[in-house]
């Protein structure tokens, strides 16, 4: 991510086909050491291509991607009806224990990593 992010930003400074080379140069400017793999390879995955159309060719696709998030809260709210007392106040202690399971500070890595 933080190769492509370096890419992007090398491409709204003026320069449509960044080298690996320019992207390791924005990365190290910041403190950032670069992976010469995963470089190598976006790189040459984005080459000859027009970075603008292929966003815009993925905004597309995520568009028709569905997302709705309301079904799941639906469903959980009838089955705690429908089920009485018992499992109503089972509920609350399992979502607390999610709650707890899910609060990893950084879930093991940074956002720059």
């Amino acid at each position: 991510m933080k190769h492509l992010a370096a890419y992007l930003l090398l491409g709204l400074g003026g320069n449509t086909s960044p080298s690996a080379a320019d992207v390791k140069a924005v990365l190290e400017s910041v403190g950032i050491e670069a992976d010469s793999d995963r470089l190598d390879k976006l790189i040459s995955e984005l080459e000859g291509k027009d970075i603008n159309e292929l966003i815009q060719s993925g905004s597309e696709k995520l568009a028709s991607v569905p997302s709705g998030g309301a079904g799941g809260a639906a469903a959980s709210g009838g089955g705690a009806a429908a089920g009485g007392a018992a499992e109503a106040e089972a509920a609350p202690e399992a979502a607390k224990e999610e709650e707890k399971e899910e609060s990893d500070d950084d879930m093991g890595f940074g956002l720059f990593d």
